[in-house]
């Protein structure tokens, strides 16, 4: 058994669409606005978006984390895009550091680095 593919819902899918590919660069499969589904490329776990007027499904913390390899510099380019985050890049008690960052419909992700912190205080 292995994971095939991860949806998060949203509520708009061409805004959650125009910022996941503008916004973030994630390069878009395929859309389906009929069905109100969009697929990503995700290397080996495809990402998708599925559009719901269930307010419950969105909103909250997905447990997803986006590997980066310069939090600092991944982070400043994104506020500058309007990314709007709950926590900027912090070191962790373990050791490691991440960022907290919210997708249009206020779905948080964390942004990690690749392999070693590059957190600069």
């Amino acid at each position: 058994m292995r994971i095939g593919y991860i949806n998060v819902f949203v509520s708009n899918l061409q805004t959650a669409i125009d910022f996941y590919t503008d916004i973030l660069g994630f390069k878009l499969k395929m859309a389906e606005h009929q069905f109100g589904y969009a697929a990503f490329e995700g290397h080996n776990v495809s990402f998708a978006l599925a559009e719901t007027d269930d307010a419950s499904l969105f909103g909250r913390h997905t447990g997803i984390g986006f590997i980066v390899d310069d939090i600092d510099s991944v982070y400043q380019t994104l506020l500058a895009k309007g990314v709007s985050f709950e926590m900027p890049p912090t070191e962790q008690p373990w050791g490691g550091v991440l960022a907290l960052m919210k997708d249009p419909d206020g779905n948080i992700f964390y942004l990690d680095p690749l392999l070693t912190p590059t957190h600069k205080n």
